[in-house]
Parts: structure tokens; sequence; C-alpha cells
């Protein structure tokens, strides 16, 4: 909206006469929402009557705020500390007769803006061609003071922010877009349910907030991942207001209209946008898994409604991967588990003791700042520890009494069969395997088998599942003997600390003595 109708000037006649008469206190109106605009002009005056001619001037319900500069280096200075800026009208002769030309330049090349939209204005077009000037600068106008008046001045304003208005939203779809790329990426990414979770939240606000007005607005959000109970949906991860509401029911969190709405969502299997909240379904085949409340409306033409509906459509496939990675995960580790079993089967021993023996090192690596997926691939691959003993004789597996020397022989090629049957995989799990396989029997002082390794020489997976293994061995019973009572047990690591065991491992079984027993205590139920 232009609102002229109580400017001082007659529309035809020109801005730049004498201005002497102009008041200047129009430079203190305040505005809310301003567009910025940058007068650069050595005359004080055209400030002043520029001012005049714009000071009720409206363009989408929001008007215009001024700042000053009197020479090229004021400019320079206040670009650097004003953003935003949408217009700037520039004079041509300052302090050189080049000054505006020079700070072209600067605006476009040292700057790199080339949204703001520049009007050179000239009282001397004599010294600067304008057709030469349009050529070589990137300038959007180019007027002389004597032909604006108050009218084409309020055209040339109009005509200039529609277009910055224009280059703004597709900088805007430019960065949007990029993030709902690096967002979808990075959601892709992820392979396990709570990071999916938070990660998802941490996406969102870049999302939305990559076409706020100020980076520093608040997004208020909520994800809930099983949607089966609409009666007592519960918030899974919460960002912004619903950070304390974690955990919690929605229906003691939302009021009941916002439950009401959501409970709508999904009873119509379809994401529900209203003005001051949004509800975004993520499904997969058609199946609710969850949703994503979001308080904050998204208009139909809104950037943010159009870039979050583009990553939204892309969350469904990526909690669809994340299951079925799930589902495979959970596979792999059974069947890792049983594989571990029969060959504990076959030497008599109960299924327990490869469970326990995953605890044992889950136990230790923990302690030894060994986490995420390491930690898992090394307490699922621990199971596999024996698996060479497939190969190994019943009757010598199965003898109560002492070992002949052929007969240990034969047995410690158990470890050596375990390593060639696994490692060929290029699995993560299985390569782990692979080397606890080897090197569980290997002993700090070098008197271990099958090579005879030496303290760090052994790899740290094959020193902690040495140390578990023994615990499980020393403390139940086998076919061969009864298990030994705990001050037993202790007495024997803290004798092998240095020679069998690695010193520090030693002391987190001792340390954690309790947390063994108590995992014994749990499986052997």
């Amino acid at each position: 909206m232009i609102s002229n109708t109580e400017q001082t000037h007659d529309l035809d006649t020109p801005l730049f006469g004498d201005s002497s008469e102009i008041e200047s206190d129009s430079r203190d109106i305040k505005h809310d929402l301003n567009w910025n605009i940058v007068i650069v002009d050595d005359e004080s005056s055209i400030h002043d009557v520029t001012l005049m001619a714009l000071k009720r001037f409206e363009f989408q319900h929001r008007k215009l705020k001024f700042h000053h500069a009197y020479s090229a280096e004021e400019a320079k200075k206040l670009f650097n500390e004003v953003s935003d800026i949408a217009i700037i009208l520039l004079d041509v002769v300052m302090e050189q007769d080049d000054s505006g030309l020079q700070l072209v330049d600067y605006i476009r090349k040292v700057l790199n803006n080339h949204t703001s939209r520049i009007i050179l204005r000239t009282g001397q077009p004599g010294i600067a061609p304008p057709q030469k000037v349009i050529e070589e600068y990137d300038i959007n106008d180019y007027k002389d003071k004597t032909e604006l008046t108050v009218q084409k001045l309020n055209q040339t304003i109009i005509t200039a922010l529609r277009s910055y208005r224009d280059l703004k939203a597709l900088e805007q779809h430019r960065i949007g877009l990029e993030q709902v790329i690096s967002a979808t990426s990075y959601i892709h990414s992820l392979k396990e349910f709570p990071q999916f979770i938070s990660g998802l939240l941490t996406q969102i606000l870049a999302v939305l907030k990559c076409s706020e007005q100020s980076v520093n607005s608040v997004v208020s959000a909520f994800i809930v991942c099983n949607s089966n109970d609409i009666e007592n949906l519960l918030i899974e991860d919460g960002v912004g207001h619903f950070e304390a509401n974690i955990h919690q029911e929605i229906r003691h969190v939302l009021e009941p209209e916002s439950v009401q709405r959501i409970t709508l969502a999904l009873q119509d299997n379809k994401s529900q946008f209203y003005d001051n909240e949004s509800i975004v379904l993520f499904l997969t085949d058609n199946d609710i898994q969850g949703f994503i409340y979001i308080a904050q409306g998204l208009d139909n033409n809104d950037i943010k409604r159009q870039l979050f509906e583009l990553f939204s459509s892309n969350v469904s496939v990526a909690y669809e991967n994340i299951s079925l990675h799930s589902e495979l995960e959970k596979t792999q580790h059974e069947i890792i588990m049983t594989l571990g079993e029969i060959s504990e089967f076959r030497s008599k021993e109960t299924s327990q003791h490869v469970q326990r023996v995953s605890k044992y090192t889950e136990i230790i690596a923990k302690h030894l700042n060994i986490e995420g997926l390491e930690l898992e691939n090394l307490t699922t691959a621990a199971a596999l520890h024996d698996i060479g003993k497939i190969s190994i004789p019943d009757q010598i597996l199965h003898k109560p009494e002492k070992l002949t020397e052929a007969e240990f022989s034969l047995i410690k090629t158990h470890t050596t069969i375990g390593y060639e049957l696994l490692k060929h995989s290029n699995r993560h799990i299985l390569k782990a395997a692979a080397v606890i396989a080897k090197e569980h029997q290997e002993k700090w002082d070098g008197s271990g088998y099958p090579e005879q390794l030496a303290g760090e020489n052994i790899h740290i997976y094959g020193r902690i599942v040495a140390a578990a293994d023994v615990f499980d061995a020393l403390s139940n019973d086998r076919c061969y003997k009864k298990a030994w009572p705990r001050d037993k047990v202790i007495e024997y690591f803290k004798n092998q600390r240095g020679k069998h065991f690695d010193p520090q491992i030693t002391d987190i079984v001792l340390e954690h003595v309790e947390d063994f027993y108590a995992v014994q205590q749990s499986l052997n139920q």
C-alpha cells in the first residue's frame, strides 16, 4: 500500500530543488518490520527531501527504515553494520568524481552483495554517462536528480523492492533446498532410533529456521514414534518449550483442542496444518509409525511449508530404512549368538556361557571408553570366541580327565580354525570375531597361543575377551572341574596381573567384580 496523500510535494514537482524549508524530523520515525534503505549522498538536503517524500511509503505492509552515509567511506562502515539492505540510493560524485562507482564495485565484488538494489542518482550526468555506467557497473537504475519527482521516486522504490523481495525469496529457496538436502542426507545416515529421533528434531529446526528473518527465533516441536495407542501417546523427544516434556503423555502437555487435532490426523491418516500448529505424519507402506508436532503454523504458500513438506517426504523412507536396519541388526546378533552357542553345546557347556562372556566383555570395554557401534560389534563378536571348537572331536571336548600333550595341542588349534572360518568376511562384527577367535588365548607375558604374542601386540579385543572367558570358566562348573569360590577367583586374577592378563583390564575386573557376578546371577536363573 502506498499513501502519498499528505506529502508536502506535488507529485509532479521535481524532488531535488530548494529544500531549505523542508523539515527533517521524519528521520526519527520508528518502524516495526522495515525495509532497510541506505542513502549515500554528500548533500544533507538530499537526505532530508528523500525522507520527506517517502516518509509515508509502505510496501507489503512494511515501512521503510532509512540509514545515512555522507561519503563513500562512511557507507563502507555502514554496510558492515546493517544487514538485509533492500535498496541503496547512491550519489555518483562525492569525495571524488567516481566515488559512487567505486562503491558499487565494493558492494558487489568485495562484500559479494548481489541482492541489494543499487539506484545511482546524480546531479552531474555528464561526468558519468548513463549508458556507459549501466554497461560497466552492476547497478539496477540510474536517475538524474532533476528528473525525479515524488511519484517517480515512489515508482522506482516499488520496482526495486519487488526485485529485492523476489531475489531474497530465491535465495531463501536455495538455502532451504541446500538445508533439506543436507538434512535428508544426515537423517538417512542414522542407523539407530535414538539417533534418528534427536537428529530428526535437530534437522527440523534447521529446515524451519533457514527461511526465518531471525535465526534466533524459537521453534518448539516434539516427536512421537509409536502412535498405535492414540489414548496414551508419549513424547519421545522434544525441543524448545517441549524439551522438559520428554516421556510425558501429550494429553498432559497440550491443550485439548491440539490433542483432538492430533487424533484427527492419525485417524484420517493425513498430516494437518493449522494457523498456530502443524502435525506431520511419517508413514511406511501407508502404516502410521509416528508424527512430528510443531508449535508453528505453516501456510500453504510459505517457503517453510514447502521446504518442510519436501523434507518430511523423506522422513518416512529414513524411518523405514532404520526399521529394516534394526531388524537386520537383531537378526545378525541372534545368528552370531546361536553360532557361538553351538560350539558350547558341543563341549557340553551351557548356552549362557557365550552370553555371559559377551556381557563381561561389555563391562570391560565400557571402562576402556569403547563405545557406540564399536562397543556393540565387540560385545556381539565375543560370542564367537570359541567357534573353532566345532572342529574338535567330541572325545576331547567331553573328556573330564586331564588332556594329554597331543590332545591339548589339538585343542589349541581351535583358535586358528576359528580365525580361518571368519577372516574372509568384510563385516565389522565378523572381522572383530576373527581377531578374538585367534587371540583370546594369548597371554600378556607371551606364554599363550597360537603365536605367543605379548603385551600390546595382542589386540585389545583379544585381551578383553581373554579375561572375560577365564573369569567365566573359573566361576562356573565345567566338565573337568567345579566352579571356584569367589575369593579364589579374585586371588587368581590378582596373581595373573601382568602375566596372563593385561594389568589395566585386570584392575577393571577386580574393581567391578560385583558387576560380573550380577551378570551370572541374572543369566544363570
